[in-house]
């Protein structure tokens, strides 16, 4: 009796081995096909693998796993490179293209010596109220002298002391220079100069101060603080500050004039130390743009 029921034990599994080869088959294949789908999710889920076919195939997973590694690197170096402004792609068009992006270090180039020439214009007509004040001066003492003459000629004095000749003679000589100086710087209407630079400095200037970052934003969708940003808001805030102080200046105010000229100085010094970022940004900009 027990020989008989082995005997159609084995006759039942040999009746269903293909079926479970079928089967065993159906699996291979349906695993084969999922993979790749799976490996392009990047590993969210685990992966069904009951016969063990991910261990089959190493080159196959290692691939797999170097695309989100790959991905990571460049996204990291793209992060420690920030000041490398790409372009956003053409959606501004020619407002992210290199023509508008070299407008702002163009115009600041000429406002850095429009600046220099406001220093110069204005240098000279300080000078120029203050040499009146100097004549003046020298005229008083130069009546005092004579006075003196004209006392030691009334007294039936021999002879004038040389001293007082001679420095009788240096007023005058001074006088005369100082007169001629006045009259030159006079005729330059160097008033007029300083106005008409300052109000071009203080309008053209400001916009284009401010055109810098948007079109720094238009291109990269951010913006990157810094010294040169920095320096350059301080920049316009001074030229602010001086213009702020003319109503005051044209009332006879010393300390106005005092004021608006140490801002100026100070806009001048930052300006000066804004040149190096400002000549390595514009390289920047000429790499990472193109024309129109």
């Amino acid at each position: 009796g027990l020989k008989l029921r082995g005997l159609h034990s084995s006759r039942r599994a040999a009746a269903h081995e293909p079926e479970s080869r079928h089967n065993m088959l159906l699996l291979t294949c349906f695993a084969v096909h999922l993979e790749p789908r799976l490996a392009t999710r990047a590993h969210a889920a685990p992966l069904f693998d009951p016969l063990g076919l991910e261990q089959v195939q190493p080159t196959a997973q290692a691939h797999h796993q170097l695309v989100p590694a790959g991905g990571a690197m460049v996204a990291a170096l793209a992060a420690a490179r920030p000041e490398a402004a790409l372009a956003k792609g053409g959606e501004y068009g020619i407002f992210e293209g290199r023509i508008v992006s070299l407008a702002h270090p163009a115009v600041m180039a000429m406002m850095y010596a429009a600046t220099a020439w406001a220093a110069f214009t204005g240098y000279q007509w300080r000078q120029l109220r203050e040499i009146g004040n100097q004549i003046t001066e020298l005229k008083d003492r130069k009546k005092k002298h004579e006075s003196q003459l004209k006392v030691l000629a009334d007294g039936e004095a021999e002879a004038a002391p040389p001293a007082l000749t001679a420095e009788l003679a240096s007023l005058t000589s001074q006088i005369d220079e100082l007169t001629t100086t006045r009259k030159e710087l006079a005729s330059s209407d160097l008033r007029a100069k300083h106005y008409q630079v300052g109000s071009v400095i203080l309008g053209l200037g400001t916009a284009f101060a401010i055109e810098g970052p948007v079109n720094t934003f238009l291109r990269a969708q951010k913006l990157f603080p810094g010294p040169h940003l920095y320096a350059g808001a301080g920049v316009v805030v001074c030229w602010a500050m001086a213009a702020s102080l003319v109503p005051l200046m044209s009332k006879g105010k010393d300390a106005a004039r005092t004021a608006h000229i140490a801002f100026n100085v100070l806009a001048l010094g930052l300006f000066t130390w804004q040149l190096p970022t400002g000549w390595d940004i514009t390289l920047k900009v000429i790499k990472f743009t193109k024309f129109p």
